[in-house]
């Protein structure tokens, strides 16, 4: 995607949020040759190549995902070429097109939006949230349902000491050295992230648990950062998960995190790969990524005027507004606390080294995208505060 557009071809950058149930994926990223294996970038590349690009679509991946990893909202950039006289695709079209040529059910296409030609999905990623799914209360295999299968950790105990994980999950936030919990493979120079949140809580009842199997509890941990080493996620939940059964005490969690050690007794655990989800991945400043007004490239049919804050939303149009909420940092500055706002499940961790300076950190008030539940026939609200269209902040989701 280096090369410059054909001589009277318009080239148009696009990013695109997807979710997929990763069972029967060999990880989201594209495998290549004759192998069996097949990636959800694979499906995805395969429906693009309906769009009659001059150039082949490729699909960059924000957030890569293990084999078996699922995600509520992954995202990548793409661009699509079409032939001179031929106009750039709506996101809407876009969107609807590569759902109907998608060849595998476990994988659907959410939103699109036009981006500038510079946009990077991996490297603009300003947030990533992992959610993992632990059950309890659950001796045999057979004895969770099947609606539950692969979508969760079921764990023979019935019982978490969740007061000591939440503990023992202090000692992971802020910024460290996480060659600990880092497995080997990883092409990351540096090992030092800044963990911004972790959690673990008591996760709704599931609506496919039956009356009779009451025993059964759900757990969920998360994981918020701008990025992640491999499989680190996934072996930080061994380790809490370890904590919440009385194996470690909180204070060892600390003292294997300072270890530096990835090949320490304990931390050699990994957690299964078909509880973790990627829930969102946020892009600050799309804004200024587009370039200041009137900075257009040639040949891009979009209006040279890009929607400003304090902008009201003509009839018919998606523009971001200035919140009217009493609490506008609330619902613009975190989207993520609307519950209008699809949270993407992350899935395996991986390497994302995003630039450093490339963005900053939008004012209350700013323009901002939200991906959402599914694409709204109409503007949806971002929150029930405010009248406003929340269109400029990205969320999706990768580990």
């Amino acid at each position: 995607m280096g090369s410059g557009p054909a001589a009277g071809t318009v080239r148009a950058r696009y990013l695109v949020y997807f979710q997929y149930v990763g069972t029967d994926f060999n990880g989201v990223a594209a495998v290549r040759g004759a192998q069996r294996a097949v990636g959800v970038q694979n499906y995805l590349e395969e429906a693009a190549e309906r769009l009659k690009s001059v150039v082949p679509v490729k699909f960059v991946i924000s957030s890569r995902t293990d084999a078996g990893v699922h995600a509520l909202s992954n995202a990548a950039h793409l661009d699509v070429q079409r032939r001179s006289g031929q106009p750039p695709f709506s996101p809407e079209v876009l969107t609807q097109a590569l759902n109907t040529h998608l060849k595998h059910p476990a994988i659907r296409v959410l939103q699109a939006f036009r981006v500038h030609s510079d946009f990077h999905a991996r490297y603009a990623a300003t947030s990533r949230t992992y959610l993992y799914r632990l059950a309890t209360g659950c001796p045999r295999p057979d004895q969770l349902s099947v609606f539950e299968r692969n979508r969760c950790w079921a764990l023979r105990a019935d019982y978490l000491d969740v007061a000591a994980m939440q503990e023992a999950a202090q000692h992971l936030l802020g910024t460290h050295d996480f060659s600990a919990f880092q497995s080997a493979g990883s092409p990351s120079t540096s090992s030092v992230r800044t963990l911004r949140r972790a959690s673990v809580s008591p996760d709704p009842a599931s609506p496919f648990v039956l009356p009779q199997e009451s025993r059964l509890r759900f757990w969920t941990l998360e994981f918020e950062s701008q990025s992640f080493l491999y499989r680190q996620v996934r072996r930080m939940t061994a380790i809490l998960v370890a904590v919440g059964l009385r194996t470690l005490t909180p204070t060892e969690v600390k003292v294997i995190l300072e270890s530096r050690d990835p090949l320490g007794r304990h931390q050699t655990r990994v957690a299964p790969a078909h509880g973790l989800f990627l829930k969102s991945v946020l892009y600050e400043g799309l804004r200024d990524l587009a370039g200041k007004p009137g900075a257009r490239g040639q040949g891009d049919p979009r209006s040279a005027r890009r929607p400003q804050v304090g902008d009201q939303r003509p009839k018919g149009r998606r523009p971001g507004v200035r919140c009217r909420s009493p609490s506008p940092r609330s619902c613009l500055q975190q989207p993520r606390n609307c519950p209008q706002v699809l949270c993407g499940v992350r899935s395996t961790e991986t390497t994302d080294d995003p630039p450093d300076a490339q963005l900053r950190s939008g004012q209350p008030g700013s323009l901002v995208w939200a991906t959402h539940s599914r694409p709204p026939a109409s503007p949806s609200l971002c929150c029930p505060g405010c009248s406003s269209w929340a269109a400029p902040r990205v969320y999706t989701d990768q580990v």
